[in-house]
This record gives structure tokens, C-alpha cells and sequence, in this order.
């Protein structure tokens, strides 16, 4: 019954998108770094725009806001 499910590649993908989205979502709000504009832009890029939201945000997100030395 339960297995039926996951033999869907939709369900999977579906679920994948979600953690990574989570997972960004939560590492962006715990950036301090940025401000409260642009975590609310990133947060509804990536929860709007999963597969291409969270690859933009890992090529530049956390990128832009580490500390440059020198």
C-alpha cells in the first residue's frame, strides 16, 4: 500500500525539492549577514522556483554574504 507510492518519480522529486528548500530556507534566515529584504527575496525564490531557486542560491547565496578578507 504504502510502498505504491514512492515507485512515482513525481512523489520523489516532490519530496527532494522540499528538503532542499527547507533546508535553504532555514539556513538563509539564520544568516546574519543578510538583511530582512533579502531573505524574504531568497526565501520566496527558493520555495516558488524550487530546482533553479536553490541552485541560485547556492552558486551565489552564500557566496555574497562571506566575509572577504583583505
Amino acid at each position: 500500500m504504502f510502498g505504491m507510492e514512492w515507485n512515482n518519480g513525481f512523489t520523489f522529486g516532490f519530496l527532494f525539492s522540499l528538503v532542499l528548500g527547507l533546508w535553504a530556507v532555514i539556513n538563509i534566515l539564520q544568516n546574519d549577514r543578510t538583511g530582512p529584504f533579502g531573505k524574504s527575496v531568497w526565501s520566496v525564490l527558493v520555495l516558488f522556483v524550487p530546482y533553479l531557486g536553490f541552485i541560485a542560491w547556492l552558486l551565489i547565496g552564500p557566496k555574497a554574504t562571506k566575509k572577504r578578507i583583505g
